[in-house]
């Protein structure tokens, strides 16, 4: 079987890159969950952020961004003291300043599903690699999502962040061509 080459052999990589990179999701709370995550991930590569989800999804309720926008002093000393989650006193801070964007988005928008796709037109773009190609790290379009999120207060954002955050959530598919994961 033919897979894209960052994938490597781990399971855990495997199933992430067969089942969920490069598949298009709309729903509001895996979107929000998506962008703290590959936040988390800056600096990290993302099988230390694959590897610690469980304990993100527990540490951060879920990601329930109304419960998130809400975190006082006591639960940031906590989430620094947790051994499960990446404990940078920046991307803690960052991920209650991106739930209450977040939640201000959808407000705005009527959901950050409608907010956040309309950056590629609603629909994923799909892109034609080839194995040995190599992966833009930024495009135009991550480059608006970043600026437009700065704009409304989100954090640990910037364009690759973006970049990123659209190929894990099927904005974009980066599957190369034969790649047994790549639906198109």
């Amino acid at each position: 079987m033919t897979r894209c080459s960052w994938c490597g052999d781990d399971p855990l990589y495997v199933a992430y890159h067969d089942e969920e990179w490069g598949v298009p999701v709309h729903d509001d709370r895996h979107l929000f969950e998506m962008l703290i995550l590959e936040g988390a991930q800056a600096g990290l590569s993302w099988i230390t952020i694959l590897r610690k989800r469980e304990a993100y999804r527990k540490a951060f309720d879920e990601f329930d961004a109304r419960k998130i926008a809400d975190y006082k002093s006591p639960k940031l000393r906590a989430l620094m003291n947790d051994a499960g989650i990446v404990r940078n006193r920046l991307k803690i801070e960052g991920t209650v300043k991106n739930a209450k964007a977040f939640l201000a988005v959808q407000k705005e928008c009527g959901t950050f599903d409608r907010f956040i796709w309309q950056f590629v037109g609603g629909a994923p773009i799909v892109n034609r690699l080839k194995p040995g190609d190599s992966i833009a790290a930024t495009t135009p379009e991550s480059n608006a999502m970043s600026k437009a999120l700065k704009k409304r207060g989100f954090t640990f954002v910037g364009s690759t962040i973006c970049y990123a955050f659209m190929q894990a959530t099927g904005m974009v598919n980066d599957h190369v061509v034969g790649c047994v994961a790549r639906r198109r």
